[in-house]
């Protein structure tokens, strides 16, 4: 009964979240559900003590990221940086080779830290205008998007600076560039096969005779005209000099750069940790360097990215700055509060009996501890919709136990986050996922058109996951 209990909480939050409602609201009333359900007289304190604190712990630790990912991707949007960086990948591949020029883009944006939220509305009107000019079927759009931006660049990738790579950091006491040679393997893992299906599935259209707008064109006069604001958004080919596109990537380039500046630089500064008592202040404690300094790095690497941004064009990004700034810090606060109650759900699910079934399960059929991880972590995100969200209940719940298993097993924390983070970013993207629906509803498409793209990526990342296991097993690379 007590398993039961938390499938029906989890499924429960899975159709809502379906449904398009907000998890905000939603996950904590799960949540307290699957409690009454074990023991009425329960809920108020594991609401108390274990919702709030978990989700309150999270938004402390990682609400500056988001923020400053959303502030930097909007500046980066607003600056003309994103269509400077669209014009100069189109001038090196050719606007023949529409996927690779959109997914080298969308590649390039979230890699320098822009949010996977974001990126869709600054890449759609390039993706449509090129695929439209290569009379490539509308609908292979989001499966694109979906390969540059959620897939390698989001958790394999080593220095990415999304969310999901800075998660493991503070558990496993490691930094975004953990196990980079497994982290590139896999990179190139995903990005290959992401190629070449979506070059397959090109060529069967065009041999189909099905075009942009469908077959035979029908229904092109009504999208020419509903997305002809977005088409004005595309590059014209008289829209920098060489010089500003080169320019254009400085932001990007230097938050790279930077982080790894930081991430070397901050156990220098605090070689000790900091102590709060040695100011008179014990009530607030004592910094764990180990626990921070990837979240620092990627926060300080983010505030420069935001600067230079601001320089790439000021007057541009000054005429609609209160607007921009507001509307990203709206998103970054919705995605901060969405990934914050997921996590504060996880943490009462963790703590319910049922939970203790799961994980003995889970424990009991794959003994490896990275099997393992990525299992569970692979199963959770694709139930809660959510890559950070399903992280952040495998570690709250498992986090200790891992780095118990990988001691006894001899293997770096390194690889350990690196199979993490790349499990939580393979079926997390499952219908009810929020960049899934958000990526949709951008592109005007529903999930009947274009879900199976999207899916096929899901499918090549988890693979991929699995695969950097095998190579670390038979190489002992990291």
């Amino acid at each position: 009964m007590d398993l039961v209990i938390i499938i029906l909480a989890l499924g429960l939050l899975m159709l809502i979240a379906y449904r398009g409602f907000s998890v905000i609201l939603f996950a904590p009333l799960c949540a307290l559900l699957a409690v009454i359900l074990t023991e009425p007289s329960y809920a108020l304190p594991f609401f108390s003590n274990i919702f709030m604190e978990k989700m309150v712990g999270f938004i402390k630790n990682y609400f500056p990221v988001f923020l400053l990912g959303a502030v930097f991707g909007k500046l980066v949007e607003m600056s003309g940086i994103a269509e400077s960086i669209a014009k100069t990948i189109i001038n090196l591949v050719g606007r023949k080779q529409a996927i690779l020029a959109i997914v080298l883009m969308c590649a390039i944006l979230t890699y320098s830290g822009v949010s996977l939220f974001v990126v869709a509305f600054a890449v759609y009107p390039f993706a449509a205008n090129l695929f439209r000019e290569a009379n490539i079927p509308k609908r292979l759009i989001p499966g694109t998007i979906a390969l540059g931006a959620l897939s390698f660049t989001m958790d394999a990738m080593p220095g990415t600076p999304q969310i999901q790579n800075v998660i493991p950091t503070s558990f496993f006491k490691t930094d975004i560039y953990a196990a980079p040679i497994l982290g590139i393997i896999g990179s190139l893992f995903v990005l290959c096969l992401g190629l070449l299906y979506l070059e397959r599935r090109r060529k069967k259209a065009q041999i189909a005779g099905e075009g942009y707008f469908g077959f035979n064109g029908a229904g092109e006069e009504t999208a020419v005209a509903a997305e002809a604001v977005n088409m004005s958004a595309a590059p014209s080919t008289n829209s920098a000099s060489i010089g500003r596109q080169v320019l254009a990537f400085v932001p990007l380039v230097l938050v790279g750069v930077a982080n790894k500046f930081f991430t070397i630089s901050i156990p220098k500064w605090y070689p000790e940790g900091f102590d709060f008592s040695k100011l008179g202040l014990e009530a607030f404690g004592k910094v764990d360097l180990a626990t921070v300094t990837g979240i620092w790095s990627v926060e300080l690497a983010l505030v420069l990215g935001i600067l230079t941004a601001l320089a790439y064009d000021w007057k541009r990004v000054t005429s609609g700055f209160q607007q921009g700034i507001n509307a990203s810090i709206g998103g970054a606060l919705l995605a901060a509060m969405n990934t914050g109650s997921e996590y504060g759900f996880g943490g009462v699910i963790a703590s319910l009996p049922g939970f203790a079934t799961v994980r003995d399960s889970i424990s009991h059929t794959f003994t490896n501890p990275l099997i393992n991880g990525a299992v569970t972590t692979n199963v959770l995100a694709g139930i809660t919709g959510s890559a950070s969200g399903g992280m952040g209940i495998a570690l709250s719940a498992m986090g200790d136990k891992y780095i118990q298993a990988i001691t006894q097993y001899n293997i770096p924390p390194e690889v350990m986050h690196r199979v993490v983070a790349m499990a939580s970013g393979g079926m997390d993207s499952l219908p009810h996922n929020g960049a899934v629906i958000t990526l949709l509803a951008v592109t005007g498409l529903t999930h009947k058109q274009a879900y199976g793209d999207i899916f096929a990526v899901t499918i090549f990342k988890t693979l991929a996951c699995f695969f950097v296991i095998l190579v670390y097993t038979l190489t002992g690379l990291v």
